[in-house]
Parts: structure tokens; C-alpha cells; sequence
């Protein structure tokens, strides 16, 4: 089994070319209808605050559910590279910098330590033989695949073993989570390995996802719909405040 981070892009190529809200809104993520909405304080806060909203026919957001506290990189944030356009100021997201990538990204697969899970986007279980591909130099980077099928030489030097549980006495966090699409084309040194998943404690830092609580993770998965093409937002809010209405976010 190998499961490519860029599996997200071809969901969105294969759904439905009907757009939503208003035709001036020429970002690339136009036709979204849910929107999960992460701000921080600051560059350097490693801490924020996750929103989601649907888009109804006519364009306007709506938020939907309670605010729920996270945690990002222990770095804070910097530019990642994802569906927005290139932004001057401000730190870039970097291989091994501790942060998070700020911007607009496409939503990919869910990933776990259960055989199945609660939903509607694509899953998959990782086994203790599934990596994510942080070596730079790797042909693989930026990537999940499985030892099994790419061999033990092409996975290794890899820090980030997909079942945590396994190779990291029993740790949890991993248990439930879902792939931020940064970086889909594996720019080399640019950042990896971005995932939204379970924290280890309430408002402890991570090495460049968001982490949150379990039952703000069971939110987001009863609640995306592939279909309705959902993206990942995460900004300072003084970024979100300067882009919210060039990018029509909510």
C-alpha cells in the first residue's frame, strides 16, 4: 500500500466543476463550502483558535459549532505553500523549522490507527510499516508510504512513523488526524509531513501540525465532506485581518 499526500488534489479535480459564491472570487479554493479556520496571536504564538464554516449558494459563510482551542508548531507559523497565492512578509515555512504552514490548503486523506473511521473522507490505517517521508534528498519526500511496498532501505532515516503507538511507547497522537496539503509538489527543504491530529496535552506545541483535542477531531470528521471540497486556513490575525477579504474567507 502507498498513500500519496497529493491524493487531496485528485478528489478536487474529480468533483464537481459547479462553482460557489460570487464569480469575483477568483482564489483557487472559489468552490469550497467548508472551511476550517485556524488563528494565532502572532508569527510566534503556538497556540490558537479553530472555527468551521459552510458557504450556502449565495456565497456567505456561515459558522458552524463552537470555537475549539489548538496547538501548532513550537516555532509558531511562517508562508506555506498551498492554494494561496505568494505573500511577501513574514518567516517561510522550512524543513525542521518547528512551524506550521500559515495560508489556504486543500484537506486530503484521514489516516489512523483503527481499521475504519467515522468519516466521509477517504481513510486509511496506518500500519507500523506506514512512514511519512521527511529526507529531504528522498525521492519519496513529503510523502506516506509503506516499508512493505517501497522497501526498509527507501524509508529510512525518516522521523515520522505513522503508527506512533508502535515506535513511540504507546503514544496517541496519531490515533486520529487528517493530511493539510502543504507543499503537494515535494518542493525539496520546503516542509513535510503537515497533518491536523490529536495533541498530546492541551496547548503542548508540535513540530509543525495542528494539534487538538479528541473530540474536536471527531467534529471535523463527522463533519468534512469531500464532496464539498474543504480547505484548511491558518493565519496570524493580523494576516487574516489584511487577506479576509481579498480571499473571501469568512
Amino acid at each position: 500500500m502507498m498513500l500519496r499526500i497529493l491524493l487531496a488534489a485528485a478528489v478536487f479535480a474529480l468533483a464537481s466543476c459547479t462553482s460557489i459564491g460570487p464569480r469575483a472570487d477568483d482564489t483557487a479554493w472559489h468552490d469550497a463550502r467548508q472551511l476550517v479556520l485556524v488563528t494565532t496571536a502572532d508569527w510566534d504564538a503556538t497556540t490558537g483558535t479553530l472555527r468551521t464554516f459552510a458557504r450556502d449558494d449565495g456565497g456567505a459563510w456561515h459558522e458552524r459549532g463552537d470555537p475549539a482551542p489548538v496547538s501548532i508548531g513550537r516555532g509558531g507559523s511562517g508562508w506555506g505553500i498551498g492554494l494561496h497565492p505568494g505573500q511577501a512578509g513574514g518567516p517561510v515555512k522550512r524543513e525542521g523549522d518547528g512551524r506550521a504552514p500559515a495560508g489556504v490548503f486543500a484537506i486530503g486523506e484521514a489516516f489512523g490507527y483503527a481499521e475504519h473511521a467515522q468519516t466521509a473522507l477517504p481513510y486509511a490505517q496506518m500500519q507500523a510499516s506506514s512512514w511519512c517521508m521527511d529526507v529531504v534528498d528522498s525521492p519519496l519526500y513529503n510523502r506516506i508510504v509503506d516499508a512493505r511496498d517501497v522497501g526498509d532501505a527507501a524509508v529510512r532515516g525518516s522521523s515520522e512513523p505513522m503508527r506512533l503507538d508502535l515506535h513511540n511507547d504507546g503514544d496517541q497522537r496519531y490515533r486520529s488526524g487528517f493530511v493539510i496539503e502543504h507543499n503537494p509538489e515535494a518542493r525539496k527543504g520546503a516542509g513535510s509531513c503537515i497533518f491536523a491530529h490529536l495533541w498530546k496535552a492541551p496547548g503542548a506545541p508540535t513540530a509543525g501540525c495542528t494539534a487538538m483535542a479528541d473530540a474536536t477531531m471527531a467534529r471535523l470528521y463527522g463533519w468534512l465532506r469531500p464532496e464539498a471540497r474543504p480547505v484548511f486556513v491558518l493565519l496570524p490575525q493580523a494576516e487574516y485581518e489584511r487577506l479576509k477579504a481579498p480571499w473571501h474567507l469568512p
